[in-house]
């Protein structure tokens, strides 16, 4: 059954090591569609282990969002009738207002596709966590009724967290939900070895977009909290500048207290280098104030370091407090220094939670089990376009 994703993600042609893992993995599927985004503002189309057709990435979130909710359909469409595209997946209830369309444009053709409809975080709130939001009741409605559309005629949803999971139960009722963790390649952050005390420099790193969602601010000012006492712990901030703004908000924040030279900035990085980066570090911080799921967490943890996360979204599930990390509440910087300084004043305990850490990871995520739940996911498409078509192909008494 040929099946045709859509989302915001970005890709480069070639495909970046980790996207071709992935994209490898899914060959077991069938005939598999890319309508995404490209690294700039070409559009492109290539295969690679799949199909991409790419939009070219706008400036801004908005515009981006306009235009897969433009022209996603139409190339939707084209992908049903010309190469026989039979389920759509959406990355998202906005992606999937474009999957929608196309969908009931295809059934009125007398063309019939499953739809599936992914939740990878809090679709309700996490913009408005991001930034302030000019009229934010005109917001609210217009993103609930983009939302509504796509899940009232979704076949069958997806989430990564019981969070996400709750979430999508909310707004549907009696459809179809499969869980399970978004793609990462594990293998690189297994298999990669480093010291977390090399030339006696201990290491606090989070990774992951600077957006104001992810609290990093909080990290800075909990880390200038105990920076004095521990001369030698540095923290190292990696990630894409998803928000020019708040990227140097937070170095301005990083000057003001006096802690040039003890953070350090590091841009968007590929998966196996990451991997490098957790493998060096001391501890992992996720301290987010809102998350799906929070899948650096459990990279960080396959790496074999004990995980400081925020005890929202998906991280409970994968944090156990004081096993293999600690949980504390979003947005307390107290609690996340005193955490911080447990950990640098017993290294024998922060390593034992490390293995910890390590031996849930082994058992978390897995290639197999990830096609594995994609082939579960277009088995009961198939099982259910098979329904409707019966249904419909029935004479009328």
């Amino acid at each position: 059954m040929k099946v045709c994703f859509l989302g915001g993600a970005r890709y480069g042609r070639p495909l970046d090591s980790t996207s071709e893992k992935k994209f490898k993995a899914l060959e077991a599927l069938g005939d598999v569609f890319v309508i995404g985004f490209s690294h700039d503002g070409r559009p492109r189309r290539f295969s690679q282990h799949a199909y991409f057709y790419l939009l070219p990435t706008l400036p801004l979130p908005v515009l981006r969002y306009l235009e897969m909710l433009v022209i996603g359909p139409v190339l939707a469409l084209w992908l049903i009738f010309r190469r026989g595209v039979r389920v759509l997946v959406a990355q998202s209830p906005y992606e999937g207002f474009a999957a929608a369309l196309a969908k009931r444009l295809a059934r009125v053709a007398g063309r019939r596709v499953a739809l599936v409809v992914e939740n990878h975080g809090d679709f309700e709130e996490s913009l408005f966590m991001q930034r302030r939001i000019l009229l934010p009741g005109l917001y609210r409605f217009l993103m609930g009724a983009v939302a509504g559309y796509a899940l009232n005629n979704a076949d069958l949803l997806r989430a990564v967290s019981f969070s996400t999971k709750r979430q999508l139960e909310r707004w549907t009722s009696g459809k179809p939900i499969h869980q399970f963790m978004a793609w990462t390649d594990i293998e690189a952050f297994f298999q990669s070895r480093g010291s977390h005390d090399e030339g006696g420099i201990r290491e606090i790193l989070y990774a992951g977009m600077l957006t104001p969602l992810k609290g990093v601010h909080h990290l800075v000012n909990a880390f200038s909290c105990l920076a004095r006492d521990f001369p030698q712990v540095r923290l190292t901030i990696v990630g894409r500048e998803e928000y020019r703004g708040y990227a140097e908000n937070l170095r301005r924040q990083v000057r003001q207290l006096g802690l040039e030279g003890r953070v350090q900035f590091v841009g968007q990085v590929p998966q196996a280098e990451l991997a490098v980066w957790m493998s060096r570090a001391f501890v992992f911080v996720l301290p987010s104030l809102s998350e799906g799921l929070g899948r650096v967490v459990v990279e960080a943890m396959a790496t074999g370091r004990p995980v400081i996360g925020s005890n929202v979204g998906g991280i409970p599930e994968m944090v156990q407090d004081g096993i293999t990390g600690f949980l504390v509440p979003p947005g307390d910087e107290a609690a996340l220094a005193e955490k911080l300084r447990w950990l640098l004043e017993h290294p024998v305990e922060a390593g034992e939670m490390g293995g910890r850490a390590r031996t849930f990871a082994e058992h978390f995520f897995s290639t197999e089990a990830y096609v594995e739940n994609y082939k579960q996911i277009l088995k009961t498409a198939r099982s259910l376009l098979g329904r409707e078509e019966a249904r419909y192909a029935s004479p009328s008494i």
